[in-house]
């Protein structure tokens, strides 16, 4: 690979955000974080990503709302939703929305590596 891949990670558990912060760095890739939704707009406007990794249930603004902005402003190559367990028939408008793909919580980490490797051969 030529280049790092620039990953923005959205998520407003800051236990878990660090998590992959840190995993992903150890795995060669570039990692910015936003801990909500206007953060991770602001952040996109600042720097293009080659994946965003995005939380659906936040408090300030949700993930469908982030993503809406995301497709409608053409930020984001890829975005890939990460949601709670009961919550599939939401991760499924995702997909509808323009998310490339959804993980649910709690979250294997090899599943998202193969996930953002998959999202990034389309």
């Amino acid at each position: 690979m030529a280049s790092k891949l620039k990953l923005l990670v959205v998520d407003d558990e800051d236990g878990l955000r660090t998590l992959l912060k840190t995993e992903l760095e150890l795995h060669g890739f570039e990692v910015d974080e936003a801990d909500g939704g206007s953060m991770a707009l602001e952040a996109a406007r600042a720097a293009l990503y080659d994946v965003i990794i995005l939380d659906i249930r936040m408090p300030d603004m949700d993930g469908l709302e982030v993503l809406r902005r995301l497709r409608f402003e053409k930020l984001a190559k890829k975005v890939i939703m990460l949601t709670g367990v009961g919550e599939l028939k939401v991760a499924r408008e995702t997909l509808e929305l323009g998310a490339d793909d959804f993980l649910t919580k709690p979250l294997e980490f090899k599943t998202l590596l193969s996930c953002i490797k998959r999202v990034m051969k389309e």
